[in-house]
């Protein structure tokens, strides 16, 4: 096979490791192996790092466009943030929270559950009891090795719920919490254990439904400034930006690609530039890996695995107004419905601002219909559902803006991969799998953390670690020396 690429500079650089993409995963990778001594370079497509986190300052308001919240487990992530210098703020919680019912009636409560009717309530609290059980006795690491995995896997969350309860007003607002909350699907489009897995990645279901634990704090100046303070370290002759990898070559010997012999080195083909070294950590979503020529072919199974693995569809929705006009009514921001356009609304104001700001999320199926109106229609639709939480005020934002990474060259979708139905007990045990000398890191693959910058930083320290030959090579889970839950 010829040498001979249009992209790429002439000149090849030399490292010890490449790293594809320079989100949370990727730097925390290049971070972890630059203090172990080795030469890194880390090629971002995007023009900034930080992957799906991402702040702007659209018509003078500050917002978080990706992924924001931290919660009290997440330590990966609160001990990088105390290291690098950076801090947090709780979010904005005091007064009465709003749910609205599925016949469209509006009712302010206090504490985590909805007034939804004694015997709802209570439906909703034997469901979540079950769904703690099956997260506890399943665990993160490896749900496709339980007994019960293919049974779990092979039933949608939505006909699981109904197949638990025929109270329809609980198995809604339960699957809310997974469904638009957290995977960004339907809830008949995945499965039962993927919605254990979602649990059992923060704990238990109980924490998922718990929006005062799960939404708990915000890094002030924004999460992607733990992705920048991190590029920052490392220098701008190890991260390099507008710099999307095309071609990765490996192998034995160069006239037959044969099995993989360590050492050999390792052609990394760019827009920009061109690298070779001993190993590369593939550190973006899987929805990404076929942007990438890998030479020789991935093996059949990684094909076939991916093929079953997605992002799921939400429109992150900014209203910032003048004041934040619904604490003098005595609420907390927070509302919920699982009929309502916009499911779930909560307080973003950032830190020591005198504005208000609202965030709101319309998730899955009810967001192919909103992108399919014009821009105009699409948000007097979505400011009229929060209305419906807060009042009419909520109708006259200063400042309005939607975050669709669905549509972002190299993101294409949110928050994080999850897989079909029968999926992830089919494929989860090879989703670490190396690959030669390519190791794979990133929220979407993660045991604790899953979908979440905790997961992301998590993954990234581990395949490091796999690099160093300080762990085995694909391991599940994400427990190492030094890194706590």
């Amino acid at each position: 096979m010829s040498d001979q690429r249009t992209l790429g500079s002439e000149r090849a650089i030399e490292r010890d490791v490449v790293v594809v993409g320079a989100g949370p995963a990727g730097l925390m990778a290049a971070r972890t192996l630059a203090a172990a001594g080795r030469s890194v370079a880390v090629l971002e497509a995007r023009d900034r790092v930080g992957g799906r986190t991402w702040s702007r300052t659209v018509d003078g308001a500050f917002l978080e466009i990706g992924g924001q919240w931290v919660s009290p487990d997440q330590t990966e992530l609160l001990a990088l943030v105390d290291e690098l210098g950076l801090e947090t703020f709780p979010r904005y919680r005091e007064g009465a929270s709003v749910y609205l019912a599925p016949d469209g009636s509006r009712h302010t409560y206090t504490g985590s559950m909805f007034p939804a009717g004694e015997a709802t309530v209570a439906e909703m609290g034997r469901l979540i009891g079950i769904l703690d059980e099956l997260a506890a006795e399943i665990g993160a690491a490896e749900p496709w090795a339980h007994p019960r995995a293919r049974e779990l896997d092979t039933v949608s969350f939505h006909a699981w719920l109904r197949a638990h309860s025929d109270d329809e007003q609980a198995c809604e607002n339960i699957g809310i919490f997974v469904a638009g909350g957290m995977l960004t699907k339907p809830a008949h489009a995945f499965s039962a254990l993927q919605a254990v897995l979602m649990a059992a990645s923060a704990g238990s279901f109980s924490n998922l439904v718990d929006e005062d634990f799960i939404l708990d704090r915000r890094v002030i100046g924004g999460m992607q400034s733990v992705s920048e303070a991190m590029a920052a370290e490392l220098g701008p002759d190890v991260v390099f930006l507008d710099t999307p990898v095309r071609t990765v070559r490996w192998g034995g010997p160069e006239d037959t690609y044969a099995e993989h012999v360590p050492g050999t080195p390792v052609t990394v083909w760019s827009d920009r530039l061109t690298v070779v070294a001993k190993d590369v950590v593939v550190a973006v979503p899987p929805n990404l890996y076929s942007r990438i020529s890998f030479e020789p072919p991935l093996p059949r199974l990684q094909h076939q695995m991916h093929q079953h693995q997605s992002l799921g569809l939400v429109i992150k929705v900014h209203a910032v107004y003048e004041t934040p006009f619904w604490r003098d009514k005595g609420l907390s921001g927070t509302g919920f419905g699982a009929r309502e356009l916009a499911q779930e609304v909560y307080d973003n104001t950032n830190h020591d601002d005198p504005r208000g700001t609202l965030v709101g999320f319309v998730s899955d199926e009810k967001a192919d219909e909103l992108f399919g109106l014009p821009a105009g229609e699409r948000r007097r639709l979505i400011l009229e559902s929060i209305s419906h939480y807060l009042g009419e005020e909520a109708l006259h934002p200063v400042v309005y803006y939607e975050s669709d990474f669905g549509s972002e060259e190299w993101t294409r979708g949110a928050y994080a991969a999850s897989y079909d139905l029968g999926g992830l007990h089919r494929y989860g045990a090879h989703q670490r799998t190396p690959v030669g000398p390519i190791r794979w890191a990133c929220s979407d693959l993660a045991a604790e953390g899953y979908q979440h910058v905790d997961g992301a930083l998590r993954q990234g320290r581990l395949a490091a670690a796999e690099v160093l030959g300080q762990v085995p090579a694909g391991a599940a889970g994400t427990a190492l020396t030094g890194a706590a839950r």
